[in-house]
Parts: C-alpha cells; structure tokens; sequence
C-alpha cells in the first residue's frame, strides 16, 4: 500500500553553516567592532549575545540572510523573548523548530480526512504518516498539503509504493 511520511527536521549541518557565515561575516563588519558580540547553538537552540537592540536586529537580519541564502525555510527559526545579561548587553534565544506538535498533527489529519480522498493519516510520535490505495491520491495529498496554512514548514519523505 503507498504511503509517505509528512515530517518537519531542519538541516542542522547547513544551520550551522548559516551560523558560521553569520559569525565571519559579523567579524568582518566594521559596525560590529569591538562589541565582542558571539551567537552560540546548543541542540535546538541557538543564543545571539550583544550590546545593544539595534546591533541585535542587525544581528537577527543577518542571520535570517544566511539561513535563507543555505535554502533553510526561515519557519524553523522562532525568535523568543530578549534579556539583559552582564556588562550592559543584550541576550536573545531563539529556537529552531523541529518535529510536528500535537496540534499541528491533528491539523494535518483533519485536513486529510475533510479532503474526502481515500487515504489515511495516522500520527507516528512528531510524524504523520497518510496511506492510501492510489499513488495519485498520495500525491494530491501532498499538494493539498503544500498549499494550506499550516505555520510549520513541512517535508515529505519515505514515498513508497
């Protein structure tokens, strides 16, 4: 029976590739002198520190630019709440999203079975998995996916026949 996996993991080895150009390319700029400024990813985390707000937004776009620039969906960064750390400066998280929520499952599965196609889908921990008889209804499965207004961003693996 055909069947394909509706997933949502980032590339963490091309998130750290966008880090690391973040960091060359903040060493480089002659605004950034001297602000000791560092970004840091732990896990699914990642912490910007710096001086001040402005030099965090900037921080921030060119982290965006990087991570768009490695094909990264900019979805899978979360900005969260800022704090000040010691000496004056300014600490940000942000968290990369990974996996399909709860909600966002029975989101996916909702939409499935309100579609009225013959296929099923069933929930596999932070995957959804949707079978059915006919390829061709997998694959508008994939289109009706594609173009609905989930938040997350979503990939489609293990298509079998």
């Amino acid at each position: 029976m055909p069947s394909f996996d509706v997933v949502s993991s980032p590339d963490i080895q091309e998130i750290d590739n966008a880090i690391n150009n973040t960091k060359r390319e903040v060493d480089n700029r002659f605004d950034f002198k001297n602000t000791n400024s560092t970004i840091e990813r732990n896990d699914f985390s990642i912490t910007i520190e710096t001086t001040d707000n402005t030099k965090l937004t900037q921080f921030n776009d060119i982290l965006k630019n990087n991570i768009v620039r490695r094909k990264i969906d900019p979805k899978f960064i979360h900005l969260k709440s800022t704090e000040t750390a010691s000496g004056n400066r300014v600490r940000q998280f942000i968290d990369i999203l990974n996996g399909i929520s709860k909600e966002d499952s029975k989101k996916i599965t909702n939409l499935v079975k309100s579609s009225k196609a013959k296929v099923q889908a069933s929930i596999n921990g932070d995957e959804v998995r949707i079978t059915g008889k006919k390829r061709d209804d997998l694959q508008s499965m994939i289109e009706l996916l594609k173009s609905s207004d989930i938040k997350i961003p979503l990939q489609f693996q293990n298509f079998r026949d």
